[in-house]
């Protein structure tokens, strides 16, 4: 099996699009990011930005339609389900790994 360019995802990526299973804007993603890690992953706007951009250019993310001009409104797309799902079964693959050899 050959491995994605796109893998491993980094921890806040990872979070930004399993926060982004429901359509967000910037300030609601970084409140569902710190929640869902539980208060490890915390970012600041410009980091939250940047990976929006970055996985707006890889098709993971796309803009959706907000009633309020001033936020934009991001959702994950296909792709970014995919991948999402891939490196989940990565990391399942290596806790599995982990926890037979190390019981």
């Amino acid at each position: 099996m050959n491995r994605d360019k796109n893998l491993p995802l980094t921890e806040t990526v990872y979070y930004i699009l399993l926060a982004l299973l429901e359509p967000a804007h910037g300030y609601l993603i970084m409140q569902k990011v710190e929640e869902l890690s539980a208060g490890q992953v915390r970012m600041a706007a410009g980091t939250l930005y940047g990976a929006v951009e970055n996985l707006l250019k890889q098709k993971f993310i796309q803009p959706v339609h907000s009633e309020d001009s001033r936020r934009k409104v991001y959702v994950i797309t296909d792709g970014g389900r995919e991948i999402l799902r891939h490196d989940y079964e990565r990391m399942r693959h290596m806790l599995e790994m982990t926890n037979t050899i190390m019981g």
